[in-house]
């Protein structure tokens, strides 16, 4: 039977280096580990890189292609692509144990013994060694590049405190303080953020990368690493805060370029994923695609914005956190009425501001209108956006000479009529305000025929906001909620002495 071929339980049964010869063990570089199990993955029809949504082809084939031409990987990409993700879970293509001398730091390999302590112990026991296996899991390691990082932390130097403790000169090898580096010997070492890692650190990469070996500072010690490396950066940061040196980008052998979901089904199913629904919110509010279509849509039109900073990119996690954020307005409206069920409306949707304030960045015009401005902004073109793939184009309904599909809302408006919703009403109340408005239930009953109860509710709450987002109506922002009124009458009317100084008409 081939070593690969053993199960798992029984290879844990070997205990010294005669029966792990006995097996027939042989050694292989992590590169070769990874590229034969990616292989075996390929030839079975296998899942690779399981919950990437939106890189089946164009991230996921070159990443493939990189492992099987055993390359050390860059993935360049703006933040929240998922550049992480796709490093930790390349750990699913190690083979799930691989057998190293018990007790060395370095992972060393019991037939190629590397440290010094390795290499006494084979050298003492000879197939006796002790041998320990170590799981996939704990051979994947990851470090942050920041600043203060120095050579000491990722490669190593002596530790005047070893050399005391084991009274030995500075000149023994022994006193060695490996460091991160070193210590993933035979595994995977991500560096996130690499253009934040000082110059002077980054030349320290360029034997480990080219020629697979360290030298510690003041030693006459050559270890030949076996290391995969991954990096990941941020083409903002790679031009700007700080850079990769060219020698060292030079030996980074594959450059991958990320990307932000290209449709929004993509984006809904990362959402879906990555969300947090907490327990009992999942039966407590109930959803609809149109409101998950909305959330998407903000993030296309924030990458898309002249106030966002579009360098900088609008991470995934916006409209995971808007998500989140939505469940929980929803829950919360529920629990002030004693409700034991609600549904999702589109004032909660509004009501997800502080989930986008802090996940976009903002050029100077977007400083200049504020961050909770913008956020409306961009609500307000997501509804505008979205509107029209359930109902007919407002301006064209307006222009037509006979059969405007919304007059008999507007004419309603338009003699005075306001209706406000509330972002803590109860389902009565948020009902009752909606069927005053003639002509809105009818709107949703031609031209969304399936729906029904709290489903319809939600699509006439949408009419309006549309119906405000394209000009027809007037939409004023209350301290509780929201208030529509005509647009003739929002365009004039002035906040006067004593009123909310929040009301806001956008």
């Amino acid at each position: 039977m081939n070593y690969r071929d053993i199960p798992a339980e029984n290879l844990l049964k070997i205990k010294t280096l005669g029966q792990l010869k006995a097996a027939g063990y042989e050694s292989q570089s992590v590169k070769q580990e990874l590229r034969h199990n990616l292989i075996k993955k390929l030839q079975n029809k296998e899942e690779i890189f399981p919950g990437i949504w939106g890189y089946e082809e164009t991230v996921i084939p070159d990443m493939q292609r990189a492992i099987l031409s055993m390359h050390h990987i860059n993935l360049l990409g703006l933040r929240g692509q998922a550049k992480t993700r796709i490093a930790r879970q390349m750990i699913d293509l190690l083979d799930e144990y691989i057998p190293v001398v018990q007790g060395s730091e370095l992972n060393d390999d019991p037939l190629q013994p590397l440290s010094r302590y390795a290499k006494d112990m084979v050298y003492e026991h000879g197939d006796d060694t002790p041998i320990a296996w170590l799981h996939r899991s704990d051979r994947y390691t990851e470090k942050l590049a920041t600043p203060d990082v120095s050579v000491a932390d990722l490669i190593g130097d002596a530790d005047p405190i070893k050399a005391a403790t084991m009274k030995l000169p500075y000149s023994d090898e022994r006193v060695i303080h490996f460091g991160l580096i070193p210590r993933s010997h035979r595994g995977i070492f991500v560096i996130n953020e690499l253009p934040d890692l000082q110059a002077r650190i980054q030349v320290a990469l360029f034997n480990i990368l080219q020629e697979g070996d360290i030298q510690i500072r003041g030693f006459k010690v050559r270890l030949p690493l076996d290391i995969q490396f991954v990096f990941t950066a941020n083409p903002e940061d790679y031009t700007n805060r700080g850079s990769i040196v060219t020698p060292l980008k030079d030996r980074i052998d594959s450059q991958i370029i990320t990307h932000y979901p290209k449709t929004i089904e993509t984006g809904k199913k990362i959402t879906s994923q990555e969300a947090r629904v907490k327990d009992g919110q999942g039966e407590l509010v109930q959803t609809n695609d149109i409101i998950g279509d909305l959330i998407e849509q903000v993030a296309f039109e924030a990458r898309e914005s002249e106030y966002v900073d579009a360098k900088s990119g609008v991470s995934a996690r916006l409209t995971i956190s808007a998500f989140e954020n939505l469940l929980s307005a929803a829950e919360r409206r529920a629990l002030l009425n004693g409700e034991n069920k609600t549904y999702i409306r589109v004032s909660d949707f509004l009501n997800t501001i502080p989930s986008v304030t802090g996940k976009v960045e903002l050029v100077y015009e977007g400083e200049q209108e504020g961050a909770g401005h913008v956020a409306q902004v961009l609500m307000g073109k997501a509804i505008r956006t979205q509107f029209l793939k359930y109902f007919p184009d407002p301006d064209k309904a307006k222009k037509a000479k006979t059969g405007n599909t919304y007059k008999a809302i507007t004419d309603w408006f338009g003699d005075g009529n306001t209706i406000d919703i509330l972002n803590d009403a109860s389902a009565a109340d948020y009902k009752k305000a909606l069927n005053k408005v003639p002509g809105l239930q009818e709107l949703v009953e031609k031209h969304q025929q399936k729906a029904k109860g709290d489903e319809k509710l939600f699509l006439m709450e949408f009419a309006l906001h549309g119906l405000a987002e394209h000009s027809q109506l007037s939409k004023n922002r209350l301290s509780t909620g929201l208030q529509f009124k005509d647009l003739l009458s929002g365009m004039f009317s002035m906040p006067t002495f004593g009123e909310e100084e929040e009301d806001e008409d956008y």
